[in-house]
């Protein structure tokens, strides 16, 4: 017997919760087989067997946290595992006493149709009986259907974050045709199937305890339930969602928050996107203006410091950092996930266009890591990509500033010469840290953030 334990999962991960089962007892695994799906702080990740063999025993249900180094399931070593074939031959020579079903077999008029053999009717109680040594693989055989029903069940070619949309919606993913790669289930494929109706969310069949029994809104995550004065839906806090809960708590109990709006006109901007728009899509890269954006903060974070600084406050210093990490906040489905872009000064536009849209994959596919996730210095959310304009950005602490894009819009400005024109106007949002950015601070670097959209040459040029 084996025990199959939680590897290690990530630099600075104590623990993972349960999110799924992948294998029952009785299954036959090889090594590198998927046995179950963990959720960390940031990630799903799905978590094969080290070794291979016949599962005996599973330690672990859904919802349960196992520390690294638990024991998740039992194995019987896969030389081991043939010799229960043998085993229940053993009980044969135990239902040796077969002369006994020989009465019965008096009793066999019933099958007597086939009276045509005296050994017919021998054969005949066989299947029934499984002591015959003969008669014993017959029995045998509907058992590999059900643990083959249940190994690919586990093996269906469909990724952690589409595995945990698929559960948050009810949608069976054993009925699902994949349109990936490889018949891979992918996310659109769920959805077609919940658009489509053809299969309910299995929410939908826990019916409120309510005498009115009130329809479920399809496609809400959680558990049906009722409280003192309706239905209502219940949900376990995912880990993601502790996670978020404790660092937002955090920001807005220690940071005495301060928030400057203004405007870019990236009007100029946006002729040199459209203009090289197509050059990018040649290399299936799709050239928005969030690139630009990116470079104008690294750029000037290098000449602002203290925007780029964190406080270290038991050792009551000031930690200035000489690299510039800019962290981009993703909407994801498990929650709002924030991946490190390094170095993000040293890049030029085309390779954070390459990078974000790498990043953008992985997170939304649910196949980055922890690494991916650290080294933060500063934050950059967009807003602009859902809807909305202005709003008061929490920051992510330890960092001291954060800022948030919203949806760019023509307006009518009034320009040096008092002539009115059209222009197309960013909205942003910096929030910042008032303990060590001061408000002037936080101006200049907005400003010199606002003059690079709007000359992009001099990003080209900016030292």
């Amino acid at each position: 017997m084996t025990e199959v334990k939680l590897p290690e999962l990530g630099d600075g991960i104590e623990s993972g919760d349960v999110l799924e089962i992948f294998v029952a007892v009785g299954d036959v695994i090889n090594e590198g087989d998927d046995i179950v799906e963990m959720e960390t702080d940031k990630a799903t990740v799905p978590v094969p067997a080290s070794h291979g063999g016949k599962v005996l025993k599973i330690l672990v249900k859904e919802g349960d946290t196992v520390p690294i180094g638990g024991v998740l399931i039992e194995v019987e070593a896969a030389a081991g595992s043939a010799a229960p074939a043998p085993a229940p031959a053993k009980p044969a020579p135990a239902a040796a006493p077969a002369p006994k079903p020989a009465p019965p077999a008096a009793a066999a008029p019933p099958p007597a149709p086939a009276p045509a053999a005296a050994p017919a009717p021998a054969a005949a109680p066989a299947p029934a009986a499984a002591p015959a040594p003969v008669a014993t693989p017959a029995p045998a055989a509907p058992a590999p259907p059900t643990a083959k029903a249940v190994s690919n069940a586990g093996s269906i070619p469909a990724g952690p974050a589409v595995r945990l949309f698929a559960r948050e919606v009810g949608v069976d993913l054993s009925t699902v045709q994949g349109s990936g790669d490889g018949g891979r289930i992918i996310r659109e494929d769920i959805l077609a199937v919940v658009r489509s109706g053809s299969q309910s969310p299995k929410q939908s069949a826990s019916t409120p305890k309510s005498a009115d029994a009130r329809p479920v809104t399809p496609g809400l995550p959680g558990t049906a339930e009722n409280d003192d004065f309706g239905p209502v839906r219940v949900e376990r806090m995912s880990k993601i969602r502790k996670t978020i809960s404790r660092q937002m708590h955090a920001s807005w109990s220690q940071v005495p928050r301060v928030t400057n709006f203004d405007d870019a006109d990236i009007t100029d901007l946006e002729r040199l996107r459209q203009s090289s728009k197509d050059d990018y899509a040649a290399q299936g890269l799709k050239l928005t203006t969030m690139p630009f954006l990116i470079k104008a903060v690294a750029t000037a974070l290098r000449h602002h410091p203290s925007m780029n600084a964190v406080i270290d406050e038991a050792n009551e210093q000031i930690i200035y950092k000489d690299y510039v990490n800019v962290g981009i906040a993703v909407d994801t489905d498990r929650g709002l996930v924030v991946p490190v872009m390094s170095d993000t000064d040293r890049m030029g536009v085309p390779a954070i266009t390459r990078s974000l849209a790498e990043m953008a994959g992985k997170v939304r596919g649910g196949n980055f890591g922890m690494n991916d996730l650290k080294g933060g210095s500063f934050t950059i959310s967009n807003l602009g990509a859902i809807g909305g304009q202005y709003s008061t950005p929490i920051v992510n602490v330890p960092e001291v500033a954060i800022l948030l894009v919203g949806r760019s819009r023509k307006l009518p400005v009034v320009m040096s010469d008092d002539s009115i024109q059209p222009r197309l106007m960013m909205p942003l949002s910096l929030s910042y840290d008032h303990r060590l950015v001061d408000g002037g601070t936080a101006a200049r670097f907005l400003n010199d953030v606002i003059g690079f959209l709007e000359a992009p040459s001099r990003l080209l040029l900016a030292l």
